[in-house]
């Protein structure tokens, strides 16, 4: 029987997908027959104690977690957060509800045998309750009480050879696609980027510094499949210099119905005979693309790696050769000015061996933000507040059409000093013989 009624909750387990809450009742109910006879070292009705204050919350309108001070592991300033419940005697077992964040292999590749490790780490000294993953794309681990936080931290890093995640006013756990390691599309080896980066930044990940949070996210090409540019502070997306390669013989077989469009994945539904023009040239974004006597061009000049034709005619499109990536800054979530999509601020760089390149834009631009940014600041906003234009100085990138959206609406254009021919201080005689009155 349900230590709570929870007649709101309930409801959320009526639709056509799978609910949260059934998920919570489940684990309720293995731990209270605890068929591995385990000790648990946190309330065994955990799970039923946090429907309840779920569904407190639910009928108050309000919610019953409050910041009850800061927890954490030796050592780190991050990979914990703290949280308490401000009804401890109603609900005793969420009165200490912190959640641990793990910091997910790249590409979030994952063996049983570390699973399974992980799992009973957690149904010993947690909740049993998981999110994988969570939105940054760390392993979190949700409820456990402030004396099981050291324990955890030693079984996840002697046991798992695991480190924590990224919390707080630091970098956070940087994520990747799966690359190169499966994809044909990726134009950089993802996973070693984050990894190198991950590694090279340990003092930036576990001891907070920024002013707010910094997210580093590398997607292998412009399809984005962690969506970097709408959701990190510093995004690495793969790119190529020349041309989409095209298999002209491949193409008139798209359009002459011998290959499905889309690797077939529209296909349950009869969307009638392939149009070359109306589903691929005339969705070109730069217009690049032209469909004259049975042969298709692209203008390489024009394109701008959306991944569309590719997309719609793998088979017959293929991306370039000289492959690298592009950095592009700013993005995040709406909290002070609302959400923002990434600028671009390097539009190419190899992403080879070392990432050097990569880690010295970062660096740069870290000091600059580090002295400049406001407390809860990202750097999507001090962008905004001091410009583009002074990020691509700090960067030392010289700006160009590629970091142009559409002509400014503000007609002033202040120069430099350095940047007028005589400087502030021109002779005025030698002015007017130039321009005579």
């Amino acid at each position: 029987m349900a230590k709570h009624a929870t007649p709101m909750l309930d409801q959320l387990e009526s639709g056509p997908w799978p609910s949260f809450v059934s998920d919570i009742k489940q684990e309720a109910a293995m731990r209270a027959a605890n068929p591995k006879g385990l000790d648990y070292q946190i309330p065994v009705d955990c799970p039923d104690d946090l429907l309840g204050v779920l569904e407190l919350s639910y009928n108050d309108g309000e919610t019953h977690w409050k910041h009850g001070g800061i927890v954490g592991v030796f050592g780190y300033g991050g990979g914990v957060i703290g949280r308490y419940c401000d009804q401890p005697e109603q609900f005793p077992g969420v009165a200490h509800f912190h959640t641990v964040r793990l910091n997910q292999p790249a590409g979030k590749y994952y063996t049983t045998d570390f699973l399974r490790q992980l799992c009973d780490i957690w149904d010993l000294r947690g909740s049993g309750l998981t999110n994988m993953h969570g939105a940054t794309g760390d392993i979190v681990l949700l409820g456990t009480t402030t004396p099981q936080l050291e324990e955890i931290f030693w079984e996840a890093t002697h046991n798992l050879n695991n480190d924590l995640g990224g919390s707080g006013s630091n970098l956070r756990t940087p994520a990747a696609c799966l690359g190169e390691s499966r994809c044909e599309y990726a134009c950089y080896d993802t996973q070693a980027c984050s990894y190198n980066l991950t590694m090279e930044y340990q003092d930036e990940l576990h001891r907070p510094a920024f002013p707010y949070k910094f997210k580093f996210k590398f997607d292998g090409c412009p399809n984005g499949c962690v969506a970097a540019m709408a959701r990190s502070d510093f995004s690495v997306v793969g790119t190529w210099k020349d041309s989409i390669k095209i298999d002209q013989e491949a193409v008139a077989a798209y359009v002459a119905g011998e290959f499905k469009p889309n690797a077939g994945a529209h296909s349950g539904k009869d969307w009638g005979a392939f149009d070359i023009e109306a589903e691929v040239i005339n969705r070109c974004p730069s217009a690049a693309m032209k469909w004259e006597g049975g042969k298709l061009a692209i203008d390489r000049s024009e394109c701008v790696r959306c991944m569309h034709c590719i997309n719609t005619m793998p088979r017959a499109l293929r991306i370039g050769d000289e492959r690298g990536a592009s950095i592009l800054c700013g993005a995040k979530a709406p909290i002070l000015d609302g959400a923002q999509m990434s600028s671009l601020v390097v539009p190419f760089v190899e992403a080879k061996d070392d990432f050097d390149e990569i880690k010295e834009v970062v660096e740069n631009i870290w000091d600059w933000w580090m002295e400049e940014g406001k407390n809860r600041e990202r750097l999507g906003e001090t962008m905004r507040r001091l410009s583009l234009q002074k990020l691509l100085e700090v960067v030392g990138q010289e700006p160009s059409a590629h970091n142009v959206q559409e002509p400014r609406h503000n007609p002033y254009i202040f120069f430099k000093e350095e940047e007028v021919p005589g400087g502030w201080d021109r002779d005025i005689t030698e002015y007017r013989k130039r321009h005579q009155r």
